[in-house]
């Protein structure tokens, strides 16, 4: 899988699931845009990654990253969306505002305002990659965490509705809906959990890599499970 000359705006560069992102793209020759509220070039050390520490909590941020990747780099080809969180625990009926808006914030919101930023752009050049990552729980609810689930179901949509919208101008939009993850934060909050069924970070990595490339042009509107020993 080559994306030898492709740039790439990663966001969460350096979590858990991003660190194997990131590692990936490098290593199949993108040129990367690192964006995390605390990350440096040190945490690669590859001549091909440069670190944008900053948050996407408002559209402005979001078009302030997307315009100094684009200042550093000449464009964006690629971007994969990796910021999210996980709130849950009590039924829809206990679930408290805060909660529920925040899940949305995480999930839903920091996506809309950095997928609206790099689309002018790509539509303009006539090419693009939109990559998110969703949840299983956005296609298989589950009790007690309604509002997760709700907001990356809402993600999907969001997605493919992209993807509809922008098919005439070259570029392509999907989401992966991974199973529970191995990440050192997934093990903490899990300790009686058997890992062994998760899903591997370097999986999803890959299938990410695969959909930037050329090969996966026709690949759009997709949600694409990776689930692991979790079926």
């Amino acid at each position: 899988m080559n994306l030898t000359n492709k740039v790439a705006l990663i966001t969460g560069a350096n979590g858990g699931l991003g660190m194997a992102v990131t590692k990936a793209f490098l290593e199949a020759g993108a040129q990367v845009g690192g964006v995390s509220p605390k990350i440096q070039d040190s945490d690669f050390g590859h001549p091909n990654f440069k670190a944008f520490p900053g948050e996407i909590a408002s559209g402005e941020s979001a078009k302030a990253l997307s315009s100094a990747l684009v200042a550093k780099f000449g464009r964006i080809d690629v971007l994969v969306h990796l910021v999210g969180a996980f709130k849950g625990g009590k039924p829809v009926a206990e679930t408290d505002d805060d909660t529920f808006r925040s899940m949305l914030d995480a999930n839903l919101v920091a996506a809309f305002y950095i997928i609206r930023a790099v689309l002018p752009d790509m539509r303009t050049r006539g090419s693009g990659r939109i990559l998110a990552i969703g949840s299983k729980a956005a296609i298989e609810p589950a009790p007690k965490i309604g509002a997760y689930a709700a907001s990356k179901a809402a993600l999907v949509s969001l997605v493919r509705t992209v993807a509809i919208e922008n098919k005439d101008r070259g570029i392509t939009a999907n989401v992966v809906l991974p199973g529970t993850m191995d990440t050192p934060g997934n093990r903490a909050a899990m300790p009686n959990a058997d890992p062994s069924k998760w899903v591997q970070p370097a999986q999803v990595a890959s299938m990410l890599v695969h959909l930037a490339t050329d090969e996966a042009s026709q690949i759009s509107g997709g949600t694409i499970p990776v689930l692991g020993r979790e079926l």
